[in-house]
């Protein structure tokens, strides 16, 4: 199948954004490690202690001498890593935070590989409210300049260098753009047009369009917002106590033509930026449907596109809201004159839902907070419901058990599911189911030249790196990383453009040399 188009206006490598390309797929045409397994020691890692929040890093274009740096952005600094060597070249603090002393952090991790039982969980909860709060900018791009985009609550930035010709000059926010008033909400994700344009999305269901200079933006409110949005955020704000549960939760995907894909709780939105202006209409080929959403928080992952070639059938792929998620392709563009809706979907676009349930159809409740993995006509998700919950546990908080205790045996989630869609019975089908293999928090990532897909997973107490079979979801080999230092806490794992295993920890940055 055709890969999703590369935007020129992006830095020229083959992670430049959160989750690689605008069409947020996470994978890569080329090969990454391909085993033997084993375990890892110092002579096979580069690790970088960053601080806390540090999820993606963002491949630059080369330099004018060949060289790459690697940006990161976190809860306390943004960075600049050589690519090479993860040497930290240069930093930008942020304004009102304090860095956090490489040893508190390494004080921290060991907590989590130490403690036992209620002081395990105490801890992990100090460093939930501590390190994890107030994060924002967590999606970001860099563009083909080199200079590193994020939207924060009630701004964009735009973060560069004194030097564009030396990649190890000092961190400046070259520009910022404040939101007007009259927009509504907190920033969520970012991607860009194909014309050049930064494409922002707030919790209340605006989008924004911005140049990159920041002279001149057009904005629309997604359909429902102005009803719904406002008094959503405010209820998950009283009943789960932080703003990740907003009317718009997660980032989007872009197409070179035009289209903007968006999640809000209950609905996912075509919006069209016509080159001048965004637009709802129809006629235009913007388009709102429905998916299932029996929990009422609405979908947790980021849209995703699928089919690229004319002869190929092209859909957005999201997990729903259901109690057990479903794996939901949308038609993208017109629907198919002799389409009959699905059993069970809420809209006619819908064109296949496949349930996550881990191979276990009596499974009451399973989601998934990392974005469905796409690869030619293959989607993947991961469970991310913990093992085990402690009595009394608040359900606010059980996802912590997952991002910070994942790779105890007592919460560990096992399973990565994969439905595959048939274009000639034009049917959505179940691929495999993987159940030994555990995911934990991880946004799973595909080599395509090697036919594998990599997720940070937990063996026996300690963090892995699995590597799976895309066909056949066979286990083929995992990498023994170690203790939590190595914990991807939502991040994803990439391959970088050299086909080492790249991915943010709880505190820092890990490649994989062999």
């Amino acid at each position: 199948m055709r890969a999703g188009p590369r935007n020129q206006y992006l830095a020229d490598s083959g992670y430049a954004m959160a989750h690689g390309r605008c069409d947020q797929q996470d994978n890569i045409a080329g090969r990454g490690p391909e085993g033997p397994g084993g375990v890892l020691g110092p002579d096979d890692l580069q690790y970088a202690w960053l601080g806390p929040g540090h999820f993606g890093g963002m491949i630059s274009s080369p330099y004018p001498d060949g060289r790459r740096v690697i940006w990161s952005n976190g809860r306390e600094m943004i960075a600049k890593l050589d690519y090479d060597t993860l040497e930290v070249l240069s930093v930008f603090d942020i304004p009102g935070r304090t860095r956090t002393p490489v040893v508190d952090l390494e004080a921290a991790v060991a907590g989590l590989d130490d403690l036992e039982g209620q002081a395990l969980i105490d801890h992990a909860i100090v460093l939930a409210m501590t390190h994890m709060t107030g994060l924002d900018g967590v999606y970001a791009l860099v563009d083909r300049d080199n200079t590193l985009f994020l939207g924060r609550r009630d701004h964009a930035a735009a973060y560069a260098e004194t030097d564009p010709s030396d990649p190890a000059s000092p961190i400046v926010e070259r520009a910022r753009w404040d939101k007007p008033d009259h927009i509504e909400g907190f920033f969520v994700g970012i991607n860009m047009t194909f014309d050049g344009r930064l494409v922002m999305s707030t919790d209340h269901g605006w989008i924004v369009v911005v140049d990159r200079d920041f002279g001149s933006y057009e904005a629309i409110r997604l359909p429902g917002a102005a009803d719904n949005a406002a008094e959503h955020c405010a209820r998950m704000e009283a009943e789960r106590g932080n703003t990740g549960y907003g009317w718009v939760r997660t980032s989007m995907c872009v197409g070179d033509d035009g289209g903007i894909y968006v999640s809000s709780v209950d609905h996912t939105h075509k919006v069209i930026w016509t080159g001048e202006r965004l637009s709802l209409d129809p006629d235009d080929g913007a388009w709102s449907a429905a998916y299932r959403n029996a929990t009422g928080v609405g979908s947790g992952t980021t849209p995703s596109l699928m089919g690229f070639g004319p002869d190929e059938d092209r859909f957005v792929v999201i997990g729903d809201g259901d109690d057990v998620v479903n794996i939901t392709l949308m038609w993208r563009d017109e629907i198919p004159a002799d389409w009959e809706r699905l059993p069970g979907a809420p809209s006619r676009r819908i064109a296949g839902m496949g349930p996550a349930n881990m191979g276990d159809p009596d499974l009451a409740a399973i989601q998934t907070e990392q974005s469905i993995t796409v690869s030619g006509y293959g989607a993947m998700t991961v469970n991310n419901e913990p093992a085990s919950i402690p009595e009394g546990f608040p359900d606010r908080g059980v996802r912590l058990l997952c991002f910070f205790l994942g790779h105890r045996r007592e919460f560990a989630p096992h399973g990565l599911h994969k439905y595959e869609w048939d274009p000639v019975g034009r049917r959505l089908r179940e691929a495999w189911v993987n159940t030994a293999v555990a995911s934990p928090n991880s946004v799973p990532f595909v080599a395509q030249g090697s036919g594998l897909v990599y997720t940070c997973g937990a063996r026996d107490g300690r963090w892995t790196i699995e590597a799976v079979d895309w066909t056949s979801g066979e286990s083929r080999f995992h990498f023994v990383l170690g203790g939590s230092r190595f914990n991807t806490l939502g991040a994803g794992v990439t391959v970088d453009d050299d086909g080492r295993l790249l991915f943010g920890n709880i505190f820092g940055k890990t490649r994989v040399l062999r």
